[in-house]
């Protein structure tokens, strides 16, 4: 997986330069099991990140990212379009397990298996931690754990990339009943 560094340049505030992006990715994607984040901007809107799919000169090489604050029709649609797709935070969704956080990715795996009889391809951006701790079927999850936190006392790079290995997602999400918003 490549990474377009949208969540670094989001927590600095930097812009990132999209044609340096895809050229590095050009050296890369002609490996089969090589794909990349496809740009988006976090907290920038559905017509910017639909702007950046358009631009994507690498088609199916590459994952759009769904932001979480983003309306869940937009993901379907994704999902439907592109064979994977990353789920991304934002602002509000910033903290993975909050009250906030949970409700609205059982809301989004309710919708997509409503629409899709197989789980479909999709990817947790900074997420392996809810692919351990979850019932939530992601086919894939990146973090930077191990990388940046290896050289920690008592840490080992060996034993942290085995215990990531070793957790894995459902198959299947099993739809949860959830209370409608009073103000929806």
């Amino acid at each position: 997986m490549l990474d377009n560094g949208a969540f670094s340049k989001w927590k600095s505030g930097g812009q990132t330069d999209w044609p340096d992006f895809y050229n590095w990715c050009d050296l890369w994607l002609d490996f089969p099991t090589t794909w990349a984040v496809i740009p988006d901007v976090i907290d920038a809107g559905t017509q910017e990140q639909d702007a950046l799919i358009r631009e994507w000169p690498f088609g199916h090489k590459g994952a759009p990212v769904w932001h979480m604050d983003e309306p869940i029709s937009r993901l379907i649609r994704l999902t439907e379009e592109w064979p994977k797709v990353c789920i991304g935070s934002t602002s509000e969704y910033a903290v993975i397990f909050s009250d906030a956080w949970t409700l609205r990715m059982d809301a989004a795996w309710n919708e997509i298996s409503r629409h899709h009889k197989r789980t479909p391809n999709v990817h947790m951006l900074r997420g392996l931690d809810v692919v351990a701790k979850s019932q939530y079927p992601f086919a894939s999850a990146d973090s930077s754990d191990v990388g940046r936190n290896h050289n920690l006392p008592h840490k080992n790079a060996r034993q942290m990339a085995d215990r990531w290995d070793a957790a894995n997602a459902p198959a299947r999400w099993t739809t949860k009943e959830l209370q409608a918003d009073l103000f929806d």
